[in-house]
């Protein structure tokens, strides 16, 4: 079996039960067609950087998938259908990554610090003029 990172969006107006509702639905298609499911990520909420379908805002969530390709192809066949769903995106990888998405990883950084001007300077990222040196 094949290893696969799917990343699905969904429409902004439904309830967050919903979305489980929908992950579970998936899980279940890929289970049912001989796969299995690893860990699940709901991302929540964000901005989109354009207007699909008339929504600026999405639910986003991100499944690791072990499966055969007929797994994968019915549960993204079910997709297209659901009106719920407005984007999907299935990526073949060599091996899933053990430590959280690098999206968790930010927002966890974002709880604890605030924003980069808040977080203590020792803390924050290099900027090209603030390496220490003078620019002369």
């Amino acid at each position: 079996m094949a290893l696969y990172e799917h990343v699905f969006l969904a429409r902004h107006d439904i309830a967050p039960q919903q979305i489980d509702q929908l992950v579970e639905q998936y899980k279940n298609v890929i289970e049912i067609n001989g796969g299995k499911v690893g860990r699940i990520e709901n991302w929540g909420l964000r901005s989109l950087a354009y207007r699909i379908r008339k929504n600026r805002k999405a639910y986003y969530a991100l499944m690791n998938i072990d499966a055969p390709v007929n797994a994968v192809v019915e549960m993204e066949r079910q997709m297209r259908i659901n009106e719920d769903v407005l984007r999907f995106l299935t990526v073949r990888v060599e091996s899933h990554a053990e430590e959280s998405s690098a999206i968790l990883s930010r927002r966890d950084r974002e709880e604890r610090f605030g924003k980069d001007d808040d977080r203590p300077r020792h803390l924050r990222r290099p900027r090209d003029n603030d390496s220490g040196e003078g620019g002369e």
